[in-house]
């Protein structure tokens, strides 16, 4: 679909097509091409060669951004024996089972994320119809199950951020906004390459990255080197 914006369209000048720019340069002109009126947040896309119908090779995991995300989150944990640590470590919904049925007799979603102990998972798996549709049953695989729940809310407030391949290998997440300094762009945009190449299948044959590019909310793309 072609975008006919005078906006988008003076964004897409600054953005030479046939280049692929270093992460430094990426972050620098990806901030020029913000077309909204809002502090717009910068994300990234990969495209992966990867068969995600094969066990081992269903990309999936977190990964703290240094500079953080731009995004105040909401942190709830469901707990029966760590509450108070909960509390201490800034969770900002803290509870057991009656925070459960709150979510599902009330639709209760003033939280971004769940944390819990494994306590608790009995219970939260009666919610799995509501939790899992909107991406929100805590999983031992992306750190937010586990007794050590003071850990679990600073790196979730701290800018841990859930990354997941689809079904055509495609990965993408948010990875700050238009607001950040040069620094703390660059910073973040490294730190997920790198966990995407740390994460590559020992099954996967010849090129494994096929597309990585950032962009604004409705910004042009930009392609990244991520050679690193």
């Amino acid at each position: 679909m072609k975008r006919y914006g005078k906006k988008y369209q003076a964004a897409l000048k600054l953005v030479d097509k046939t280049k692929v720019y270093s992460i430094e340069e990426a972050c620098k002109l990806v901030k020029q091409t913000s077309t909204v009126k809002f502090d717009s947040s910068v994300d990234i896309s990969f495209n992966l060669n990867i068969n995600t119908k094969l066990a081992d090779q269903q990309i999936r995991g977190t990964v703290v951004l240094p500079g953080g995300t731009g995004k105040d989150v909401r942190v709830l944990v469901l707990t029966n024996a760590k509450q108070k640590d909960a509390t201490e470590a800034g969770a900002d919904f803290v509870g057991g089972k009656e925070l459960l049925e709150k979510i599902i007799s009330e639709k209760w979603f003033d939280f971004d994320v769940i944390c819990a102990t494994p306590d608790m998972m009995g219970e939260i798996g009666k919610a799995g119809r509501i939790l899992g549709p909107k991406g929100l049953m805590p999983n031992p695989k992306t750190g937010t199950v586990g007794m050590d729940v003071a850990k679990m809310v600073k790196e979730l407030k701290a800018g841990k951020v859930e990354y997941r391949a689809d079904r055509d290998g495609n990965v993408n997440l948010a990875v700050g906004k238009v607001s950040f300094s040069d620094e703390k762009l660059i910073e973040n945009v490294t730190t997920i390459i790198r966990q995407i190449l740390k994460v590559r299948p020992q099954s996967v044959k010849g090129q494994y990255v096929k597309v990585c590019k950032i962009h604004t909310t409705m910004g042009p793309s930009i392609s990244v080197d991520y050679n690193i």
